[in-house]
């Protein structure tokens, strides 16, 4: 990827960034198990962000 990005781009890349993490523990004590994983959850190499 080039190192100029357009500014939209770059934002783009930083929210799926930020999504890119596991959900708290708490989270998972608060729901009781229903919610025990995030489904946005990526990785680099394995998937592909279409942005």
């Amino acid at each position: 990827m080039s190192r100029n990005k357009p500014v939209a781009k770059k934002f783009r890349l930083a929210k799926a960034l930020k999504a890119n993490s596991p959900i708290p523990i708490w989270i998972v004590l608060k729901t009781r198990g229903r919610v025990r994983y995030n489904p946005l959850r990526r990785n680099w190499r394995r998937n592909d962000l279409k942005v």
